[in-house]
This record gives structure tokens, sequence and C-alpha cells, in this order.
């Protein structure tokens, strides 16, 4: 029986791997397991940065996969030699990321960090915020994260616009119209909260730009959930300092956020630190992702969340 060679990040329990694979444990740390010269998949453990993978994944000499537990792989990507399939745990991390995205939207409309405030400094702060229904909502990303976004706006009486790269119609059999990347400076000034849910890609780095951003309507809402890189932090300062605009961000640039940042003190601003994802389900829902690839992978079946081209 042919064996098939894995490192994973952490072990696996008894029975959930196939007959014929062979896993290794490699949590990034020194000493590297003895197999650095048969492992043919690799899963990587989540936190380490470029630097660290690079200086390991381009010496395995048979390597041949590198699978994430999230679905972003821009830290992984640039330690990736050439001729090596990348794949990420796109859907993984779906429910969770929708959730913030939906709490995010309600708190900022709301105005609950106003609250949180005024109760810490034991004050009756009695003051309006806007309703969530009625709302017209653009969702710039439309994958399985943006979907999820929608299925949990259903019943708050919004509109939603949806934009992705690739274009689709509306179909008798109920699925929604999906808008063209080419739509999108048309469809912002309608918008009165704003999804960014895109990838990172040399395309979509700082594409949340000046331009973008005053195509926006006044006392419109952005919410990105998605990195740091797509908005232009000092175009979206700007924005925030004058205080036409206001934001929801869970992910910044730089990141981690230095002590100091304006960003820190922005008027208008819902900050929380990349924890979309990060429930106290996450390692179990991304190891999952990585093990069933790994099955996959022994029986010689196509991969799912292939990066095609070292980008999305």
């Amino acid at each position: 029986m042919d064996v098939t060679r894995v490192w994973l990040p952490y072990p696996p329990e008894d029975g959930s791997l196939p007959e014929g694979v062979i896993a290794d444990i490699w949590d990034g740390s020194d000493p590297l397991p003895g197999s650095a010269d048969e492992v043919e998949l690799v899963v990587v453990p989540p936190r380490l940065g470029t630097s660290q993978l690079a200086a390991v994944l381009p010496g395995l000499k048979n390597l041949k996969v590198v699978q994430t537990t999230t679905a972003g792989a821009e830290i992984v990507i640039p330690a990736v030699p050439p001729g090596v399939t990348v794949c990420n745990a796109r859907g993984a991390h779906t429910p969770a990321t929708a959730e913030w995205t939906v709490g995010a939207i309600i708190a900022a409309l709301r105005q609950f960090p106003r609250f949180a405030l005024a109760q810490r400094d034991g004050r009756w702060d009695h003051a309006g915020s806007d309703s969530v229904g009625g709302k017209h909502v653009l969702i710039v990303g439309y994958g399985s994260i943006g979907a999820a976004v929608e299925r949990r706006l259903a019943g708050w009486e919004v509109t939603i616009d949806r934009v992705a790269r690739s274009p689709r119609p509306a179909t008798p059999e109920g699925a929604p119209l999906v808008h063209s990347l080419a739509d999108l400076q048309a469809l912002l000034p309608a918008a009165d909260v704003v999804v960014i849910l895109v990838p990172v890609t040399d395309g979509t780095r700082n594409m949340v730009n000046a331009g973008f951003l005053a195509a926006m309507k006044d006392g419109a809402l952005l919410v990105n959930a998605a990195r740091g890189a797509i908005v232009d932090t000092d175009a979206l300062l700007a924005e925030l300092t004058s205080g036409r605009l206001r934001a929801a961000l869970d992910v910044t640039a730089p990141e981690p956020l230095p002590p100091g940042h304006p960003l820190w003190s922005a008027p208008g601003l819902l900050l929380t630190p990349h924890v979309g994802g990060f429930v106290r389900e996450w390692v179990a829902r991304g190891f999952a992702a990585a093990l069933s690839q790994v099955a996959r992978y022994a029986a010689g079946q196509p991969l799912l969340n292939v990066i095609g081209d070292r980008g999305y």
C-alpha cells in the first residue's frame, strides 16, 4: 500500500485519518519532524509568519500541497515554492465571520459603543440611533461569507446589492443578481452600509481608497471584515475625522494596530482586534476542513479551495 506522509499542527483524533496516511506533528517549532524529505502535504500551523514558513517549506523536497486552516492565505503564499499547490479553508469560518459582520452593523448603527462607554462612566446617555430596518446594504465580495451575511440579515427589512469578481444573473430558481466590480462605483452612492469581504490580491489592495470613500453617501457605514490591506487607512481616517463617514473594522493596516495610532481615537469608529472568525470553535472548524482535504488528497480526489495563480 502506498503511504502518504503529512504534517499536521495538532494530533488527529483516533480514526480521523484515512488508511495509508501517516501524520507527523509540526506546530512551527524546531526541530522539524524527521520526515522532511518525505512529507507531501503540510497543514500550516496557525499564526506562523511568512519568514517562519519561508525558512521551512522550500526545503521540503517532496512537498506537493500546502493547506491552511484559515480563509486568508496571503501570509502563506509568498513562502510556498513554485509548483506547490496552495489551498485555503474557505467556508470553515464563514458562520463566525458572518455573525461578526451583522453584529458590527447593528452595534454601529444603534451606537452600542457609545452606550457601553456611558455605562462604564455611570452616565445615563439617552440618545437616538439609526435603525437597521430600511437600510440599503452593499456587499462587496459576494462569496460564501457574503451569502451568509445576507441570510443573517433576512427579516431585517434591508435592501441588498451584491458585487463579486464574477457577476451572476438572477435565476428563476431564486439565485440573486450579483453585479460585477465594474458596477461598484455606480452602486456606492445608494448604500447606507458597505460591507467589504474581498480577499487580498494585487487588484484589491487599497481598493477602498479616497475615490471609493468619496463615492459613499454622507453618513454611510463602512464595515471591513476582510483584511486591513483592502482599505487605505489614511483615506479612511480623513473621512472619519471629518465626520462624513462611519466605520466598523475587524482588521487594520497596520495590524496589530500600534499604540498611539490615530485609528484608536478616530470618531465614528467601532474597532475589534481581528476576532471576526475567532470563536471557541475556530481551531476545530479549521482543522476539520484541513483533515477533509488530507482525505481527498490521499484518495486522489480533486482538491477543494485551490488558490489559482497564487491569488484568489
